[in-house]
């Protein structure tokens, strides 16, 4: 069966584009176009797509209201296709905390030239957001305001490249060789509908959690919003990260979308070094990268997390760290929107725990 999507776009450009894009993909059918959300709900009474793709900046309604409507009455897997201009970065921010599944960062200029060669991370984000368990996916009440900043995607996350493995960046650990020491630190690696676990999670902890360092996949320049929003809502400290910050007890460091980060041992404490390479995993951060520095740094000394995400990005990350000592878990089926990335760690005998989101903050303040 293919999957049926609807384009909600008022740039003619945008939706003729988005629909040659999919129309040569493999399993997705585009349902019909629509130039804006009254025209979308119109089509909707005839056929209900399986995957809607939304502008946010649209007349006589906007991209926000409309999500707000479907979560409210038929929630739908939505990915949001946002210019990079201010205002759209921060709607599209309220966007993903109302239950949107991805979002795609477009320039405000070129944007022709730019669907185009963005064409196989537009498919993966159908792909993922189809295989999404929209019963799982958790509306935040905060939803309505999202701190400033500004967005713009990385070269897509072509599958026709050689998939890339950690050791683009770093090589791999060579054991456990790591002494225990009483500075604990958490790795948490995330993708499709971990902007919603993060938010749930982070806002549980308190100043007292150890310090954390985040891989949440989502396009540059939007995890400095995201993390700001984050920081406005918990009791520790989030932050995007920057080369060389301290992962300190009470602060959630966030990789920059378009970066790596890796966490790096600096005499008695942790820090992050933030690089830019290649895609690893077809991600830039990568999760597997973020996993490896743990394992070959901090060893027993971390706890590693693997969330909701499509695809297996971590999976082999989490089993070194695994196997250099440290703790290790993975979000069950139950809790997940996407059960992708854990089932692959799950698989690899990479998670010492299995437990639902529910329970991870606690699992986290029990590693301090």
């Amino acid at each position: 069966m293919s999957i049926k999507v609807l384009i909600v776009d008022d740039s003619a450009v945008v939706r003729q584009v988005l629909s040659q894009v999919f129309d040569k993909a493999s399993g997705i059918e585009v349902m019909d176009v629509a130039n804006d959300p009254y025209m979308a709900m119109d089509k909707m009474k005839l056929h209900w797509p399986d995957v809607i793709v939304l502008d946010v900046e649209m007349p006589r309604m906007d991209g926000i209201t409309f999500l707000k409507q479907l979560m409210a009455t038929r929630p739908t897997p939505v990915v949001i296709c946002s210019s990079l201009t201010q205002k759209g970065t921060d709607i599209s921010m309220q966007a993903l905390a109302a239950g949107a599944v991805e979002v795609i960062a477009k320039p405000a200029a070129g944007v022709k030239g730019f669907l185009e060669e963005s064409a196989n991370q537009l498919v993966m984000a159908v792909r993922g957001a189809a295989a999404a368990r929209m019963s799982r996916m958790r509306v935040m009440p905060s939803a309505s305001g999202a701190a400033p900043g500004a967005g713009s995607s990385s070269a897509a996350a072509l599958e026709t490249r050689p998939k890339l493995s950690a050791d683009a960046i770093l090589s791999a650990p060579t054991g456990s060789n790591v002494f225990a020491t009483t500075e604990r630190i958490v790795a948490i690696g995330t993708s499709t509908g971990g902007t919603q676990a993060l938010e749930a999670i982070l806002t549980e902890l308190p100043r007292t959690c150890p310090g954390l360092a985040i891989v949440q996949h989502m396009p540059e320049k939007f995890t400095r919003s995201f993390a700001d929003r984050l920081n406005s809502l918990s009791q520790i400290e989030v932050k995007e990260a920057s080369n060389g910050d301290r992962i300190l007890p009470g602060r959630a460091l966030i990789a920059p979308g378009g970066k790596h980060m890796m966490v790096k041992r600096s005499g008695a404490y942790y820090q992050v070094e933030v690089v830019d390479g290649p895609l690893v995993s077809r991600h830039k951060p990568s999760v597997d990268v973020l996993f490896r520095s743990a394992a070959k740094f901090a060893g027993r000394n971390a706890l590693g997390v693997i969330m909701t995400g499509m695809g297996d990005d971590g999976a082999k990350g989490l089993k070194e760290m695994h196997d250099c000592g440290a703790k290790t878990i993975a979000q069950d089926e139950e809790s997940c929107v996407v059960f992708g990335m854990p089932k692959e760690a799950i698989k690899l005998g990479a998670a010492d725990e299995v437990m639902s989101l529910d329970m991870i903050a606690k699992a986290i303040c029990r590693q301090g």
